[in-house]
């Protein structure tokens, strides 16, 4: 049966998260419901990338399998049926064993920090009012690129069979009046993104050394790490596949 994959962005603001949890409101629901009804039957997507609630995406992809030539502009009806936080960017065909899961190579996910109140960025990023060395945010963020082993920053009954992680790139770097942490890597843990976050963030401020942050992560023991920053500072930006598996654009506009 042909495939086909969306590519999705979505403010998590007003989600459960994005995977599909019975009769919440998810993206992953939406999709469903949105497809369901297009083509009055029922229709199954599978997601790339899961987010928690709250969490945002510039761009998550999902699969799903139809008989029906895509003759109508389905990329218009779907956006047209889905609520205002969520939006189909393009719908391309793919090859009938490709996984949007399984075959990304690479995710990046981005976490926003603000310190000066501003209404515009409630609920868009983290606002933390508190003095922070940004030089020590500088030195974690280089020494996670040591280290393959991240099950200090995995939330409990994350039930994966193994912590290890590659990550290509892990920096912060200053957006205007925003401090934003970068990292990228082969694959992540539920809550990873977070957790190193929150843990950096206690060394900026003094609550723990260096020393202490390496240990948090040679332990192995998620106990010991901070995982306390809210959902909403976190976006997930970009999920890499290998060149020319999502070439055949079938709805764009």
């Amino acid at each position: 049966m042909p495939r086909y994959v969306l590519e999705v962005m979505y403010n998590g603001t007003h989600f459960h998260g994005s995977q599909i949890q019975g009769e919440q409101v998810t993206v992953q629901y939406a999709l469903n419901k949105a497809l369901s009804t297009i083509f009055h039957k029922p229709v199954a997507t599978y997601g790339a990338s899961r987010t928690d609630e709250g969490v945002h995406a510039l761009c998550n992809y999902y699969h799903f399998d139809t008989d029906e030539e895509l003759k109508f502009d389905l990329l218009y009806k779907c956006n047209a049926i889905l609520p205002a936080g969520v939006a189909v960017k393009r719908i391309c065909a793919v090859a009938d064993d490709f996984n949007v899961r399984f075959d990304a190579i690479a995710r990046r996910y981005r976490y926003r920090i603000y310190t000066r109140k501003n209404p515009f960025l409630h609920e868009r990023a983290l606002f933390y009012p508190l003095t922070m060395k940004e030089d020590l945010l500088n030195e974690t963020a280089a020494i996670l690129l040591q280290y393959t082993q991240f099950e200090s920053f995995a939330k409990r009954n994350t039930q994966s069979k193994t912590f290890d992680c590659t990550l290509t790139e892990s920096r912060w770097e200053r957006q205007g009046e925003e401090l934003h942490y970068i990292v990228e890597g082969n694959r992540f843990l539920r809550g990873m993104v977070r957790g190193l976050v929150g843990t950096q963030l206690k060394v900026a401020r003094g609550s723990l050394s260096i020393k202490d942050f390496r240990s948090i992560i040679e332990q192995r023991d998620c106990t010991r790490a901070f995982f306390d920053v809210a959902g909403h500072g976190l976006y997930l930006e970009l999920i890499r596949y290998k060149d020319g598996v999502m070439t055949s654009v079938v709805a764009q506009r």
